[in-house]
């Protein structure tokens, strides 16, 4: 109870603000640390981790499974004003995003995922996706404390919207899915091409140490060519057989070490 209407509209708007703190905070930590979380989000066992959360988060929109944390929340209420303190309307919003249901927690994780990859393109905007995503979420709140009665009222119609969020967010299970598979598959490589790659390159002139290379450089006076490769890398092997065999591209290197 908030006592009166005006008041009603500050502690929803309270509310709603510590909502859209929490998810810009908690996107802020995630985009931030772009090199560490953007190696994890490289690894085939993160990305098939975020497809079964998908999955259970799903199952929950098609009523299969129960998540439910408004229990917590409701531990968590110390206020003892009747009439409803801010600080306990801030700590409750606060509480509402980090605790957010299976209806919420899809779209904050997509999102979170979508504004890391656009913050790693150089796109500083993306910072504000989460907060944005925190503001929108807390807009009916001001209005719901106020006590205003013209919000949509539930009916069938919204459990038509909880599936069709059900299969967007299988959809995106899928996704996160065939992202771990093609990672998988990249790292599947024939250990005897990569042996067979790396004894035609130093047959065919390349160097196996950077210190070596760079004493020939500065001997024959050439500019240094690196080639930069991994194991695992099937794109590598692929140009080692195809660019790096072509005659144009041969005969540019023969200024190179």
């Amino acid at each position: 109870r908030a006592g009166s209407r005006v008041r009603g509209l500050l502690l929803g708007s309270t509310y709603g603000a510590a909502m859209a703190v929490a998810y810009g905070a908690l996107g802020l930590i995630v985009i931030l640390t772009a090199g560490t979380f953007g190696t994890i989000n490289a690894s085939p066992w993160f990305n098939i981790g975020i497809a079964l959360l998908f999955v259970v988060l799903a199952l929950a929109m098609f009523d299969v499974l129960a998540i439910d944390f408004s229990g917590l929340q409701s531990k968590l209420n110390i206020g003892n004003n009747p009439n409803g303190s801010f600080l306990t309307a801030f700590g409750m919003g606060t509480v509402a995003a980090l605790l957010a249901g299976a209806c919420v927690a899809p779209v904050v994780i997509q999102v979170i995922l979508f504004s890391s990859d656009l913050y790693a393109t150089g796109m500083n905007l993306a910072l504000l996706l989460p907060f944005c995503l925190g503001v929108g979420m807390a807009l009916p709140w001001p209005i719901a404390g106020a006590g205003l009665s013209f919000l949509p009222k539930p009916g069938i119609w919204t459990i038509h919207v909880k599936h069709a969020f059900g299969v967007f967010i299988l959809a995106t299970a899928a996704y996160y899915g065939y992202v771990a598979y093609g990672i998988f598959e990249n790292r599947l490589v024939d250990a005897g091409q990569v042996a067979s790659s790396v004894e035609e390159k130093l047959e065919e002139g390349w160097y196996g140490s950077m210190q070596t290379g760079l004493e020939a450089a500065h001997a024959e006076n050439k500019f240094v060519l690196v080639d930069m490769w991994a194991t695992w890398c099937k794109n590598c092997l692929t140009m080692d057989q195809t660019t790096l065999k072509n005659p144009d591209v041969t005969a540019e290197l023969d200024a190179y070490v």
